[in-house]
């Protein structure tokens, strides 16, 4: 090094160094790596993304997460993600990677998000199974609305566990509940909190579950809308009317699928784990799921090519080992994926560009 360079270096570190001592924030963005595009494709036919590493990295000190459970994109196109972190247990970012805004320290078991739109007026449903409760809430975090113990209105008895994983809304305003990690029951309540009906339960049979992770409702065919329910461990989603019949079933051989996320006419959905050991539910084996409107898988994204032999879609498991275990997707206007991972090194959400 000549000693011009030596003086340039010296000065450089300098004003980096100054910097940091002056705002903690600045320096990070400062140093801060810009996020880049990997040169590897993931997926399938017209479904296929390259990662973008380093899109949601903030400083830990500061915004640190646990699990990145969940994420729901705003009409304001802010992407809001729930974390089991009681630091901030909601981190808004734009579609750049930056952060906007963050709140929530009473949520220790931050799981399921869902967000409303009542008529142009959002609302966030959060699901804290550590708690056992649901919370309606504004998008800056007033909690307008608690739902409880099932006890409470009748529909359990009061030693049943009872740990909400995830809500959807029907076109009416009756909210949906998921007692995904609790006693495996789908629970319908009005807008303003009443109980209606419980349906499924666990085991076996087609109408019952084995971890009703998630739901959505599933506007995408002509006539009465319909629930989309997990049943993770079946490596399945189940379809039921908006009163609890069920209607069938959607087998993923290999999969354990979290919650259903509609976006147009396709179905995406985090895969936790796949059969990938002696087809055993393998750790850090998750991918990307993809499937259309027909109930046909298109796209893997991590995972292998959907292949299908006289109609019946074969064993998918994870070939690119991007993923551990995918918690959740949110899909944006420009249809590229967020991607949100459970026990995965408390790493911040993974950027899919579409291809």
């Amino acid at each position: 090094m000549t000693d011009y360079s030596r003086r340039q270096f010296i000065r450089r570190s300098a004003t980096a160094a100054g910097l940091a001592a002056l705002s903690p924030a600045f320096s990070f963005h400062i140093l801060k790596a810009k996020p880049r595009l990997e040169e590897q494709v993931l997926g399938h036919g017209g479904f296929r993304y390259r990662v973008e590493t380093g899109w949601g990295n903030l400083d830990p000190g500061q915004f640190p997460v646990n699990n990145c459970h969940e994420m729901v994109m705003d009409r304001e196109k802010r992407l809001i993600m729930i974390t089991d972190e009681v630091k901030n247990n909601i981190l808004i970012y734009d579609k750049s990677g930056k952060l906007l805004d963050s709140w929530g320290h009473e949520f220790p078991g931050g799981h399921g998000l869902t967000l409303w739109d009542a008529n142009g007026e959002e609302f966030l449903f959060i699901c804290d199974p550590n708690l056992g409760k649901v919370f309606k809430t504004t998008l800056d975090g007033k909690i307008l609305l608690t739902l409880g113990h099932p006890s409470e209105v009748g529909a359990y008895e009061a030693d049943w566990a009872f740990k909400p994983t995830e809500t959807a809304i029907g076109p009416n305003g009756d909210i949906y509940v998921a007692d995904g990690y609790g006693s495996n029951w789908m629970l319908q309540y009005t807008a303003e909190g009443e109980f209606i009906r419980k349906f499924g339960g666990r085991g076996n049979a087609d109408d019952q579950f084995l971890t009703v992770h998630g739901v959505a409702v599933d506007r995408r065919h002509a006539g009465s809308p319909t629930l989309l329910c997990t049943s993770r461990t079946h490596n399945a989603f189940k379809r039921f009317t908006l009163d609890g019949q069920y209607l069938g079933t959607l087998f993923l051989p290999g999969a354990y699928v979290c919650r259903p996320v509609i976006h147009g006419d396709y179905l995406y959905a985090g895969v936790c784990w796949s059969r990938l050991r002696y087809l055993n539910q393998t750790d850090n084996s998750g991918f990307v799921t993809i499937i259309d409107k027909n109930d046909k898988v298109v796209s893997n994204p991590g995972g292998t090519k959907p292949t299908y032999r006289k109609g019946e879609l074969q064993l998918m498991v994870q070939s690119d080992p991007v993923f551990k275990h995918c918690h959740d997707v949110c899909v944006d206007d420009d249809e590229n994926i967020y991607v949100c991972q459970w026990n995965a090194g408390q790493t911040y959400p993974i950027k899919l560009h579409r291809v």
